[in-house]
């Protein structure tokens, strides 16, 4: 099941401009995922992420896939290189980041 460009104020608590939810399904699974501590809130993963790479997030959508939950955020990094990342929603490690 994928949830598309997920997560609004309940989750975020950041203010983040570039997150938004898909539906109110999409959103309330989301809640629910982040309640009963299956994820980790979107504001600490951001917070992670930026330690690591710099540059400006375009867009966050949170996946389920294979009973995992996965943060896909796309970024444009200082250098102007685009890059995707995979990040574990679980526990906020990088699983993936590919350049493009």
């Amino acid at each position: 099941m994928r949830l598309l460009s997920v997560i609004l104020a309940a989750l975020l608590l950041s203010g983040h401009p570039n997150v938004h939810a898909d539906d109110a399904k999409d959103h309330d699974m989301a809640r629910q995922a982040l309640e009963s501590g299956q994820i980790m809130p979107l504001r600490t993963i951001i917070e992670k992420v930026e330690n690591t790479y710099s540059g400006q997030i375009l867009e966050i959508e949170l996946e389920r896939k294979s009973n995992q939950w996965i943060y896909e955020i796309k970024m444009l990094r200082n250098d102007g290189l685009r890059i995707k990342l995979k990040v574990n929603a679980a526990d906020g490690t990088v699983i993936s980041d590919r350049r493009k």
